[in-house]
């Protein structure tokens, strides 16, 4: 049948089961929201305060759910306001289509009103980008885009289609995901985007797989870093399975929360510039490390010349080019997580490493904190909300020390509980994601663990939460100061506090109460557990509520290491 491209763009989503679309119209894109007009009902659509509010959104929903996140903007400023977002998911591998349109062909190129260079601007920071100028082109586009999204190492993909495309005609015949492979447009079209090799996860080699085998076979102090690939792989039995047998600790990356349990008592906690004491010594006193689904960032391997410096280092990933990127290995195994952790797990025996994990847990795996009257503590209002929430709640936190308190001291239990910005660091990405989270997962109660600096940048994503009755707990670990940076200012540039100081409004009660939710203060623990059942009940209602916790300005995240030194210098702990 013939069809406008915006009617075909619309089919092509529903060909996906696409449930949810997050996005904000403009002129360019009117042609698509006039074809969505047609799919009430079948398609949701929240219309977000601001299109990077609508990126974090579709990314939360990608992360938390599995499946792949949708995004729409418009031309210009609509498309670059995306930018931050799209860069998130491409740090963190999120699977995520933002679709977004251009001016007309014959505006192209002419400084038009509201043009840019958007496949130009988005292509370092995506695994691949279109732009359509052929509505015949346009459907096998769209089928190219979330399958290279989904596969091999997820990423996000962008969609730039020309106004003139949404309205011209073509011929469309609906085709089930399934039947995507057989269409010989679409291999081509995967072969132009230079994505072709990415489709399928590679096949681990079993002569890789058995060497590993033989190399933790050796090993006297074995030690695990598990990352977001096996969050990604949703390989959290095969992880869990794998340590157990090897009977090694295993410390987690930001991205590998969740993999492990929390509470397993191999975990070690974080690791890294903020990693604990047990972790880190781990690390740089093992015989052998086995790094999964992990990209040794500088916020892992701070120094990468005296990381794990006396390990044979062993790297698993889904990603070639992530090997001997940032650290030098002495093996490798390339596959997805899931099932290179099966092909060991069927290969090794039970192993036992009493004398080992003794020395490891000899060391903290958390830190306590000083509790001073007025003020709460970070471990205080963590444990409040791990006291009276239930334990599969899901979280989402913005960029700084209330991040680092939470993947610290939370023990997350599953795969996509947590939702953070690991590699981006982005400030704001925390309401998105929880919007995106709880409506991807509805059952479920959602936090949004922030900031006060953070909280500033996109709390007009509150308008969202209320109009669409997502009843989101948001807590804000409020010190006054860009906390991360003053610790920074504290221990590294002689106290000079430039610039960091946030002794201003707004006062974040009101605010809650101005776009309709509930909002409460708490000084002690009695106050925060007082608000947060007052928070519960108004969940039950699909009213949401912003909890203003008071945190002393000079608390810090401890323990911590300084970029580039060895893993095991704290300067803080």
């Amino acid at each position: 049948m013939e069809l406008t491209g915006a009617e075909i763009l619309m089919n092509c989503l529903e060909e996906q089961e696409v449930d949810t679309i997050f996005g904000y119209p403009g002129g360019t894109i009117l042609n698509v929201y006039d074809a969505l007009y047609s799919k009430t009902g079948k398609i949701k659509h929240i219309l977000t305060a601001h299109e990077q509010g609508a990126a974090h959104a579709a990314d939360g929903y990608a992360r938390s759910t599995g499946k792949v996140g949708v995004c729409f903007s418009t031309s210009g400023p609509g498309a670059t306001n995306l930018i931050t977002g799209i860069a998130t998911a491409y740090m963190d591998s999120s699977a995520v289509v933002f679709i977004s349109c251009n001016v007309s062909e014959p505006l192209i190129g002419k400084d038009s009103f509201q043009e840019v260079d958007s496949t130009g601007i988005t292509l370092p920071i995506t695994k691949s980008n279109f732009l359509v100028h052929d509505v015949t082109q346009l459907a096998d586009t769209v089928r190219a885009a979330f399958a290279i999204a989904r596969s091999g190492r997820q990423g996000p993909v962008f969609i730039d289609i020309l106004k003139n495309v949404t309205a011209e005609l073509a011929e469309y015949e609906f085709v089930p995901r399934e039947e995507h492979w057989k269409t010989s447009k679409l291999a081509a079209l995967l072969s132009r985007s230079g994505s072709g090799m990415e489709m399928k996860a590679p096949e681990p080699d079993y002569g890789d797989i058995d060497t590993l085998v033989d190399m933790i076979n050796e090993s006297e102090k074995p030690m695990v870093i598990c990352g977001g690939g096996v969050v990604k792989a949703r390989a959290q039995a095969e992880m869990t399975e794998f340590i157990e047998t090897i009977d090694s600790p295993v410390a987690l990356t930001i991205m590998g929360a969740g993999a492990v349990k929390g509470r397993n008592k191999l975990v070690t906690g974080m690791i890294g510039m903020h990693g604990s004491e047990a972790s880190n010594q781990a690390v740089d006193n093992c015989d052998l490390l086995i790094a999964i689904g992990c990209r040794f960032s500088d916020r892992v391997a701070l120094d990468p010349k005296t990381f794990a410096a006396n390990a044979h280092i062993v790297h698993i990933d889904i990603d070639r080019a992530e090997i001997n990127k940032n650290v030098r290995t002495d093996h490798h195994v390339i596959g997805d997580a899931k099932k290179v952790l099966r092909l060991l797990n069927e290969r090794l025996e039970q192993q036992k490493h009493t004398e080992w994990k003794q020395f490891v847990f000899s060391y903290p795996t958390e830190v306590g904190y000083d509790e001073v009257p007025g003020i709460l503590t970070p471990d205080q209002v963590l444990e409040a909300i791990a006291k009276r929430l239930p334990q599969d709640t899901m979280v989402a936190t913005d960029v700084g020390q209330h991040q680092m308190w939470a993947i610290q001291h939370f023990h997350f239990d599953y795969a996509g509980q947590l939702m953070t910005s690991g590699g981006f660091g982005a400030m704001g990405f925390g309401l998105g994601a929880a919007i995106g989270s709880k409506l991807g997962n509805p059952d479920k109660t959602v936090i949004h663990i922030t900031g006060d600096g953070s909280f500033r940048m996109n709390c007009n994503e509150l308008a969202t939460e209320e109009y669409y009755k997502i009843p989101i707990i948001t807590f804000i670990f409020n010190n006054g100061t860009l906390g991360m940076v003053r610790q920074w200012q504290h221990l590294i540039y002689n106290e000079h506090y430039s610039q960091t100081d946030l002794d201003r409004g707004p006062d974040f009660v009101k605010l809650a109460e101005a776009y309709g939710l509930v909002g409460a203060r708490a000084t002690n623990v009695e106050e925060l557990e007082a608000a947060i059942d007052l928070a519960l009940e108004n969940e039950a209602k699909g009213i949401g509520c912003v909890i203003d916790c008071k945190i002393d300005i000079d608390e810090m995240v401890r323990p911590m290491v300084e970029g580039g030194a060895r893993i095991t210098n704290f300067i803080v702990n």
